[in-house]
């Protein structure tokens, strides 16, 4: 029987991504505290649709905006880890990395009382350090690499990609890994924003983005026999009212050909029994 698991993420946010970026006056920042707004209206759609969300919260959302984040927890969502400033892991120090990860844990412990399994990469960039400090943490998955559309798999460490020679792999390592897409994911496709070679132009049509989503759910469904497909949602990006109609499109299609939907750490679990089993 064809089981068709479906993974709604939401990367939380809020004023860390621009104040990374160096962009501090009040324009951008008033757009990562429509975060804030955006996050009641998709906790309002997924109580309504009766469905899981996993919400990735950096340390300084959570610290900056303790109430919506306690607020995602109460609502029974899982929560996840997205570092503390929302600084990429690969342009950090070892111990640096360690430090941003350790404060994350901590507020998210202290202020809404959980202790993540998961955990994703600001901007989905991990360092060569990123997989053995994740391990030594206790975490059981992470989601920030692309390896797989559908599949979750165990990553590699120790990839060597020198520029003349045959790229090397690794031993896998016990983390299973929740495989991410840009293509799946609502920043590129909506949010007008600088980024390292220039400026991501986004404002794309809801229409369009709801088309690509479902496709690639389509295809999962009728191709594989167990698969996952996760989408990547951000509060201050998809909160806005045209947006959320390409959510609710998206999970009437889905809840209507068959999807499961479920949190990361439960997809992760059935994946790791189906990678480990017999």
């Amino acid at each position: 029987m064809t089981k068709s698991l479906v993974c709604l993420s939401y990367d939380f946010d809020a004023l860390s991504i621009w104040i990374a970026k160096g962009l501090t006056s009040p324009t951008p920042l008033s757009r990562g505290a429509f975060g804030v707004v955006g996050v009641e209206r998709i906790l309002t759609l997924l109580e309504k649709e009766a469905v899981p969300g996993t919400f990735f919260i950096p340390g300084h959302t959570v610290e900056t905006f303790p109430d919506p984040a306690r607020a995602i927890h109460a609502a029974g969502h899982e929560i996840g880890h997205h570092g503390w400033t929302h600084r990429r892991p690969s342009d950090l120090s070892q111990d640096d990395e360690e430090a941003e990860l350790l404060r994350g844990l901590d507020s998210l412990d202290r202020i809404i009382g959980v202790r993540p399994t998961g955990y994703r990469s600001p901007a989905w960039d991990l360092s060569p350090h990123s997989l053995d400090l994740l391990i030594a943490n206790g975490f059981a998955y992470d989601s920030s690499l692309m390896g797989h559309d559908y599949l979750p798999y165990r990553p590699r460490r120790d990839m060597g990609a020198p520029l003349l020679e045959p790229t090397t792999f690794g031993a896998p390592v016990g983390l299973i890994e929740m495989p991410v897409a840009w293509s799946l994911d609502d920043f590129p496709m909506f949010e007008f924003a600088p980024t390292t070679t220039g400026m991501n132009p986004g404002l794309r049509s809801w229409k369009d983005a709801l088309d690509n989503w479902i496709a690639d759910y389509d295809w999962m469904r009728t191709h594989l026999e167990w698969g996952v497909i996760t989408y990547t949602f951000h509060p201050f990006v998809s909160g806005r009212g045209h947006r959320m109609m390409a959510m609710e499109g998206l999970i009437s299609h889905l809840k209507a050909h068959g999807a499961e939907f479920v949190t990361m750490a439960d997809a992760a679990r059935q994946a790791a029994d189906r990678i480990d089993g017999p």
